[in-house]
């Protein structure tokens, strides 16, 4: 059921609104109502994921296509950022844009992802090339951080792109005292796709890298995954850092006692979850933010 918002158009009316007065997106960039506090002032953050549709990722269990539907999406999130506890929402412009003129973002944080370049699946996946916001364009629209992903690959040229365009974006997020959210693995390919390894050693080594970005590390943070031996890899940085959600295909019980062990290590501020809150088991996306804001 698409649900109708008070204080902005209805999902029904944004291609309307899109297409007759496209200046209303800047218009409701602008009238957003911003916490006035820097993002880790309030304690534990819990974010809402919405950037993965950008990526050509739309799976999500067993359905290839589950994201697909834009309207779904959105009244989803609409959902998911009415419920107590939740700050905010990360995305791309389309998505932001989107919940802008629903009017559901004042008072929340507003993360624009940045580099969505390495389409799921394709041979230049680990080009991580921005294609979305810059740092320019996140302080223009009035967001509280931009967020970016970066894979190192051994074997692959392209990382090291990768690399020099994450340190140029939180360069220019801490130039605009912006939250640069840095979400650093180490990859490497498995039977065509890529994969991230999710060990201790290699998780220590992708914060390591992540942490020394850019000409200062005032404004960063840092987004990962629970991994064994978590307090190891929470050891290597003095960094803020967020917890990967990500797509729970198992026992979502196991997985909140995960994140519950996690939060209470020095360092993590709290949580960034999508799929696995808006696209739960059984459809309750009230319940699922529910469970994950009690860890916090």
């Amino acid at each position: 059921m698409i649900i109708s918002r008070l204080g902005g158009v209805r999902i029904s009316e944004l291609a309307d609104v899109r297409a007759e007065r496209p200046e209303a997106v800047a218009e409701a960039a602008a009238g957003r109502t911003r916490r006035d506090a820097p993002p880790g002032a309030s304690g534990k953050l819990m974010i809402i994921a919405a950037d993965h549709p950008a990526r050509g990722a739309l799976a999500v269990g067993g359905d290839p296509v589950a994201m697909a539907d834009r309207g779904e999406l959105l009244d989803r999130l609409c959902v998911a950022l009415e419920r107590p506890g939740v700050d905010g929402v990360l995305g791309t412009p389309d998505i932001l844009e989107d919940l802008m003129l629903l009017g559901v973002l004042d008072g929340r944080l507003a993360i624009g992802s940045m580099n969505r370049g390495g389409l799921a699946g394709t041979a230049f996946e680990i080009d991580d090339r921005f294609t979305a916001y810059d740092a320019d364009a996140i302080a223009a629209s009035r967001l509280d951080g931009g967020k970016m992903l970066l894979r190192i690959d051994d074997a692959d040229p392209a990382t090291a792109r990768t690399l020099e365009s994450c340190a140029r974006a939180v360069s220019g997020l801490a130039r605009h005292r912006l939250m640069a959210l840095v979400e650093p693995f180490v990859s490497h390919p498995v039977d065509g796709r890529v994969r991230n390894l999710l060990t201790p050693e290699a998780m220590i080594r992708a914060v390591s890298v992540a942490s020394g970005l850019g000409v200062t590390s005032a404004y960063t943070w840092l987004k990962v995954p629970v991994v064994p031996e978590m307090e190891r890899v929470m050891a290597a940085t003095t960094l803020p850092a967020l917890l990967l959600g990500g797509d729970v295909a198992g026992d979502s019980r196991e997985v909140l006692d995960g994140w519950r062990r996690a939060m209470r290590m020095r360092g993590v501020r709290g949580l960034v979850a999508g799929r696995s809150l808006l696209y739960p088991p059984g459809g309750d996306v009230r319940a699922a933010v529910d469970a994950a804001v009690e860890v916090l």
